[in-house]
């Protein structure tokens, strides 16, 4: 699998295109084509466009003429409102961040920080499952973008206030957004490789049962052994998975607690 990496695209010219819904700008950072031509499109639809190709057929297929193409207009039409693929992307990643429309207040925000922590958590686990090409991004460089900000935004306010030192506020959003981002990235991979070959993962494991009789030596592996025999691995893979991820998002957050009711 290739991986894309966000963030690539000309600082000044992505910045103005991810907020043009944000401040007054000119020329084709605003969604229509340079030099004075009629517009046929928008840069909405252009993203959109895009994000609708990958979800169906993968990040893979979702080039510049595949988009063109979806869009009924030449390849080079769609330069006038995306210079290159790298500012595509950021495009489409911080539309689909946007998709979580995390409250900032109102009925929808819930009083208790955890309880906005596992908002935060549920409607990025439903992003990912959403738009599984997602996984086949690296966001180490991430679009600066309003989708972005938002996310980053209601973590540190959820984590503020709470009892927290400054720092450890920045600590403990980036803690939970590298847990959770990284938990719905492994789904969402999951997801998308089984609808590519027809075979889950339990039917993957299924056909591989001959290592534990043939390969497996329990001399080797005792603490694995030692689990099995005291029923450590009575889910399959599916099942596990979900715990373990509940298991250590629980975790996470009661270390947390455990630092507010205990400062220092």
């Amino acid at each position: 699998m290739t991986v894309e990496h966000s963030g690539g695209g000309q600082p000044e010219r992505i910045l103005a295109m991810l907020w043009r819904h944000h401040r007054a700008v000119s020329g084709p950072a605003d969604g229509k084509p340079a030099l004075g031509r009629r517009p046929t499109l928008t840069l909405d639809a252009v993203v959109t466009a895009a994000i609708e190709l990958a979800d169906t057929e993968g990040l893979a297929t979702m080039s510049m003429s595949r988009v063109a193409k979806a869009l009924g207009v030449g390849t080079m039409t769609l330069y006038t409102y995306v210079p290159s693929k790298d500012e595509l992307l950021d495009l489409m990643v911080d539309q689909v961040f946007a998709e979580r429309d995390l409250p900032r207040s109102g009925d929808d925000l819930p009083a208790n920080w955890r309880d906005r922590i596992e908002l935060y958590a549920e409607r990025t686990l439903a992003m990912f499952g959403r738009h599984t090409w997602l996984c086949e991004v690296s966001f180490i460089r991430p679009p600066i973008g309003p989708g972005m900000l938002d996310a980053r935004e209601f973590l540190l306010a959820a984590l503020s206030g709470i009892g927290l030192e400054p720092p450890q506020v920045d600590a403990a959003a980036l803690a939970i957004a590298t847990y959770v981002d990284g938990a719905a990235s492994v789904r969402a991979d999951g997801e998308r490789l089984e609808r590519q070959t027809g075979q889950s993962n339990d039917a993957w494991w299924g056909e591989r049962n001959d290592l534990w009789e043939t390969y497996f030596d329990v001399e080797r592996y005792p603490a694995m052994t030692a689990l099995w025999h005291a029923g450590g691995f009575n889910r399959g893979t599916t099942d596990a998975a979900a715990h373990s991820y509940r298991f250590g998002l629980d975790r996470l957050l009661d270390g947390i607690e455990a630092k507010v009711n205990k400062p220092g």
